[in-house]
């Protein structure tokens, strides 16, 4: 156990989310979170409706995830619409106290001095709960982390609604209690000339000092297992399969690239429905690209499926990858990019805004296209693709630069500070 050096004592930390589980960006920087915490001599608990932490240091609460029933007819219902109706209110009301109640008894059991919300007072995805550690903060006053990955504003599907009343009291609330922190510097723009909310930028990391191990023997045939015969490239697209991904130009750099390759799509649709995965299918087929989706075979964890075909993780599918691509419109940072990096990986990536920003300017090596694909995107994909040094020098470079600019050392400091800031422990 790791104790605070300046007073001796142990501290517990309390991460709420809607789900901190699987691989999705929220929980696995909280994850990276959760491993500063505790070198600053902190225990981490964890509440959430969806949960795959150690049972004894966990509060699950169903109504607290997004995809609960209740929950998931009240943004059925609030969304696209300008009026809600009494019942509504009521629910969300209803609902709200319910989970506001077991907020207390959560900090009450673990004995929480310490709150950090996992995007929960960011993204309107469960608006009684929002609402209910809103009201929790205003009644106790308890220091917080508000760790910010997508604003409501940053979606279309929550522009037209009718919630603005919770939307402006809880997506984020301002509190003097709550230190707020983003992921990007548009999100610290956008927060303060919206909310007037001040904020501290921490971008999203990966563990850059421990290089990836080699393929184990588990891992070996990935190829095979994905249907790539050695004459082929894997052009892997290691996202779920929604509109803002921008698939379509992965497809059709394949097409142009002239050359036997397959495109495989990690993924599956997600919580957005399967109206694009139908599309992205059927502009496969118009344009002769072999896409194989394959997310019934890749997981958080290595197993079995129910037909007895091996289960990879993603990181077991990295390594054998001879592209990825990653054309998205938007991405609240680019969670994807900085593996594909780790993973010493030529990279085609879309020029989206928070890109340009704020990873562009540290000077990448990638393949870049601004909309549409290009006949020059194309030609240095071959390229890089048919130069074994050249792709060399170009992943060798890009870690580089991660490990300076994105690394767990970054963190580190920064959350660091943050914590001092908020509790005075330092470790």
């Amino acid at each position: 156990m790791a104790y605070c050096k300046k007073c001796g004592q142990m501290h517990n930390a309390g991460f709420i989310s809607t789900r901190l589980m699987g691989t999705d960006g929220v929980s696995l920087e909280t994850e990276k979170w959760v491993e500063v915490f505790e070198k600053q001599g902190f225990t981490c608990f964890y509440f959430a409706g969806e949960l795959d932490r150690p049972e004894d240091r966990s509060y699950l609460v169903p109504e607290a995830h997004f995809q609960h029933p209740e929950i998931a007819e009240i943004n059925e219902t609030v969304y696209g619409v300008f009026g809600r109706g009494r019942y509504v209110t009521d629910r969300i009301q209803s609902i709200k106290e319910t989970l506001k109640d077991h907020l207390y008894e959560f900090i009450s059991r673990f004995d929480i001095e310490l709150l950090v919300i996992e995007n929960a007072l960011t993204i309107p995805l469960n608006i009684p709960l929002g609402l209910a550690m809103t009201e929790l903060l205003s009644e106790i006053n308890m220091p917080t982390i508000a760790h910010h990955h997508d604003f409501y504003w940053e979606r279309q599907r929550f522009l037209t609604n009718a919630v603005r009343d919770y939307l402006k009291m809880a997506f984020p609330p301002s509190l003097p209690c709550i230190e707020h922190v983003v992921i990007n510097t548009s999100a610290c723009n956008q927060l303060s000339y919206r909310t007037g909310i001040a904020s501290t930028i921490i971008p999203n990391v990966m563990d850059f000092s421990k290089p990836p191990p080699p393929v184990d023997d588990y891992a070996s045939d990935v190829r095979h297992a994905l249907g790539i015969a050695d004459d082929e490239c894997l052009v892997l697209q290691p996202t779920r399969v929604v509109k803002r991904k921008g698939i379509e130009h992965a497809i059709e750099l394949v097409r142009r690239l002239d050359m036997p390759a397959k495109l495989v799509i990690s993924h599956a649709s997600g919580d957005e429905g399967h109206q694009y995965e139908y599309r992205i299918r059927d502009y496969s087929k118009l344009m002769g690209v072999d896409t194989v989706f394959v997310s019934d075979i890749i997981g958080d964890h290595r197993g079995t499926t129910e037909d007895g075909r091996k289960i990879y993780t993603l990181d077991d599918i990295y390594p054998h990858a001879d592209l990825v691509t990653y054309p998205s419109t938007y991405e609240g940072f680019g969670n994807a990019f900085l593996e594909a990096v780790y993973f010493k990986k030529p990279i085609v990536v879309n020029t989206y805004s928070i890109y340009a920003e704020d990873i562009k300017p540290m000077g990448f090596s990638v393949i870049e296209i601004d909309g549409f694909v290009t006949d020059q995107a194309v030609n240095e994909a071959r390229r890089v693709l048919g130069d074994a040094d050249l792709c060399t020098r170009m992943v060798e470079q890009n870690y580089a630069i991660a490990a300076n600019c994105f690394s767990y050392a970054v963190l580190y400091q920064e959350l660091s500070t943050l914590i001092r800031k908020t509790t005075g422990c330092i470790a």
